[in-house]
């Protein structure tokens, strides 16, 4: 599932940044946030492509 994979990456291109973020650096957390959000909405968007392939195997 190609949104699945696009939640993938997202989590993994946060790591570098979140170390960064731990350690002071204010524009690292700034891009932890945003990254923050792009992941909740991407896991959102799995949601719906998994709620839409159960309801087309169940009708």
């Amino acid at each position: 599932m190609q949104e699945y994979e696009r939640l993938k990456e997202l989590v993994e291109s946060a790591a570098d940044d979140i170390a960064k973020a731990s350690g002071g650096n204010k524009a690292a957390g700034t891009r932890v946030r945003k990254t923050m959000q792009d992941i909740k909405e991407a896991a959102q968007t799995v949601r719906k492509k998994i709620l839409e392939v159960r309801s087309h195997q169940t009708a």
